[in-house]
């Protein structure tokens, strides 16, 4: 299968990037002072990552607040225009995720919906709209001085706020601005023309903002225990089992799954999503077997924490199981110690409106 590539594929070449498949993209996942450092100056600085693979899907007209609020968990009854909203599309059938998405409300009848890389052409599917994602390029900047180095270029971008959509110019470009991003840190995400994109990035690299690759990402969205589709969310995974109550619109009646998860609610859930901290620098892997007294769970991701200098976990445990408890992790026949903590490992108070 033939790659696709961003239109700042050549400038992560010439960084001298390390590049791997990742949902059909050809993507950097390190550059050459590596992964530890690029999370560390995201917890430290900031830093920039290429998410141009991650899709966006424009629905709009008259019906398309309607649309969205019959088929997505979340109520956009909550928010308005101008403003962002993490929510989840199911199943039908037996409510696990089929994705989870951060609705970008660009205008009066205007949403731009930020699918999963592989998930774009399911969400059209169920939502309609215009697959987009091949007529821009998404760059996020992250960390506790994003904004003051994206302020170097454009005032106007720095200031859009936490979850807040403006659109602005950036070098003469029209772009669409996002208080969001993946690392749980404060930053801003940029979508611009793909004709602007390199000079964007060209200037942000300038000012300062270093690069970083998708192996950070993760690392980053681990500490803050942020879920990652396919692990923590996916086929047989539902809202409520992730602990993610809060982004299911109870209030609404009528949304795509919701029967399901009622049901699901009304019986409790078998499992539920806890964070596990690991004594030494030997994480446990996803798939590893969890034990807890006479119950078993499973790790979803698990990694090396460069800020706490331990392993750090995810995985779906008992609802017996409480935090502080001590489990042992079957890492390939070895047993490794841990115990239930709270997320997000790492926490930090972002910034802006």
């Amino acid at each position: 299968m033939t790659l696709r590539t961003t239109a700042l594929h050549s400038l992560h070449l010439d960084l001298g990037a390390k590049m791997v498949p990742f949902g059909g993209w050809d993507m950097p996942v390190s550059y050459p002072s590596g992964t530890i450092e690029e999370h560390m100056a995201c917890r430290s600085a900031a830093v920039m990552f290429d998410v141009s693979h991650l899709g966006t899907v424009r629905v709009e007209g008259a019906g398309a607040f309607d649309r969205l609020q019959r088929v997505l968990t979340n109520d956009l009854g909550k928010v308005s225009v101008g403003r962002a909203q993490y929510t989840h599309l199911l199943d039908p059938d037996d409510a696990s995720v089929v994705d989870d998405i951060i609705v970008w409300w660009v205008g009066d009848d205007v949403f731009d919906v930020m699918p999963n890389a592989s998930n774009t052409d399911r969400v059209v599917r169920y939502l309609g709209g215009s697959d987009t994602t091949s007529t821009r390029s998404v760059i996020a900047v992250q960390g506790p001085t994003a904004r003051e180095l994206v302020g170097s270029i454009s005032p106007e971008a720095a200031s859009v706020g936490r979850f807040r959509v403006v659109q602005v110019e950036v070098l003469g470009a029209r772009c669409v601005v996002a208080g969001t991003g993946y690392t749980g840190e404060d930053g801003i995400e940029i979508a611009v023309p793909n004709e602007h994109a390199a000079s964007v990035w060209r200037a942000l690299v300038e000012a300062g903002v270093k690069p970083a690759g998708l192996g950070a990402r993760d690392t980053l969205r681990l500490e803050a225990g942020l879920p990652l589709h396919g692990h923590e969310l996916g086929p047989g995974i539902t809202p409520l089992q992730a602990n993610l109550n809060w982004v299911v619109g109870w209030n609404k009646a009528e949304f795509q799954g919701r029967a399901a998860l009622a049901a699901e609610r009304e019986r409790g859930v078998e499992r539920i999503l806890r964070g596990i901290a690991t004594d030494g620098r030997r994480p446990a892997r996803e798939g590893s077997v969890v034990r807890c007294g006479d119950t078993t769970g499973v790790v979803t991701s698990g990694n090396y924490s460069p800020v706490l200098g331990h392993g750090i976990a995810m995985a779906f445990l008992s609802p017996e199981v409480s935090e502080h408890d001590v489990v042992e992790i079957d890492v390939r026949g070895t047993a490794l110690a841990g115990r239930v903590v709270a997320l997000p490992f790492v926490k930090k108070q972002a910034s802006g409106a």
